[in-house]
């Protein structure tokens, strides 16, 4: 339970189950908070409250509500009025539906409550509603009066408790209307990766590891003054500059990102990294070395094409010249061989 003052008690309306409850705030402030003064002397500026028709101070006890009207006539309101509205909530955080979390905008809430248990008989349907929300993964639209005025609650599980945010109601939001950008903005595929890039790069991250440097870089001013000593200076923060180049701005974003991280760099990394194409006047003596070499086998295959060719006409030059050689012979020693015939023929003649 926690140690501080309930600033609201009632019960909680569900169904025709009754809870009773303590509401607590679940947030506090630890800032600074500073007080006027006359700087002159240092003396404390303080607030009287006057009433303007006796210009006189006025207690506490002298002091009601009022409504001023149009023309600025002021209409008196009393408590008793205010008693008699037709206020069902006035004691009561009447649950009116259970709709998913996600149906919720986040613009629509308010502070944050914690609501306890209101002694041991309210055990048993407060952890009943605990638990029925936990189950059904919805979180509970509630409508509760506080500090004289109704307003929209949503109540959810957290830890073993259950919390409860007051809602803005919908005509007290506005409409983002002339906060986009007007004019048309083409934003490309790369420059999309980038930002992927740097998304992945920072992370999440547990907010409980944040803190406000504000509000320590304050407290070492005030105890420096009240030490005597001269306040700290601080640096003079980063200007920021138009981003005339959106895609390195958003390179340097990662690598700056990536090195608050402790990363080394991708070629410290031993990372593969693609190579420089190499430029056209270093490929072009391997091309013409190249046209070359086919020059060159194209060369020899024509010198032995015509070695082959040679070859073939000298051995056919050969063939028939021994074939035109051996047809003399046969000629020859056929007309040797008629002469022979021709001599006995005679010689048998001469005989006879």
């Amino acid at each position: 339970m926690l140690c501080v003052r309930s600033i609201w008690n009632g019960a909680i309306s569900f169904g025709l189950v009754s809870i009773p409850i303590k509401v607590v705030n679940a947030t506090e402030s630890h800032s600074i908070s500073f007080r006027q003064i006359h700087t002159e002397d240092g003396g404390r500026i303080r607030y009287r409250k006057v009433c303007e028709l006796e210009d006189r101070e006025v207690t506490q006890s002298e002091i009601g509500k009022g409504y001023e009207d149009a023309d600025g006539t002021i209409i008196p309101i009393t408590d008793e009025d205010l008693a008699h509205l037709p206020l069902p909530t006035a004691k009561t955080i009447e649950i009116v539906a259970f709709v998913p979390a996600d149906r919720i905008d986040p613009l629509h809430m308010d502070s944050a409550y914690y609501l306890a248990a209101g002694g041991a008989p309210a055990a048993k349907p407060y952890t009943l509603l605990r638990e029925a929300l936990k189950r059904s993964q919805k979180v509970a639209i509630a409508k509760f009066a506080l500090r004289g005025r109704e307003r929209l609650g949503m109540l959810r599980v957290v830890g073993d408790a259950i919390a409860m945010h007051g809602l803005l109601w919908p005509d007290e939001v506005r409409e983002p209307e002339g906060v986009a950008p007007d004019t048309n903005v083409t934003v490309n595929d790369k420059e999309l990766d980038l930002a992927d890039a740097l998304m992945d790069t920072l992370g999440e991250i547990d907010l409980d590891e944040l803190h406000d440097e504000y509000q320590e870089a304050l407290e070492e001013v005030v105890a420096a003054k009240a030490a005597g000593e001269a306040p700290p200076e601080s640096p003079e923060p980063a200007r920021g500059g138009k981003v005339l180049d959106l895609m390195a701005a958003l390179e340097s974003s990662v690598r700056a990102a990536k090195e608050s991280r402790g990363e080394a760099p991708a070629e410290e990394k031993g990372e593969v990294r693609r190579l420089p194409q190499r430029k056209t006047a270093r490929a072009a003596p391997k091309q013409t070395a190249g046209k070359k070499s086919t020059a060159a086998k194209k060369t020899t295959a024509k010198k032995t094409a015509s070695s082959s060719t040679s070859s073939a006409k000298k051995s056919t030059s050969k063939t028939a010249a021994q074939g035109t050689k051996k047809t003399a012979a046969k000629s020859t020693a056929k007309s040797t061989g008629k002469k022979t015939a021709a001599k006995k023929t005679a010689s048998r003649k001469r005989t006879a």
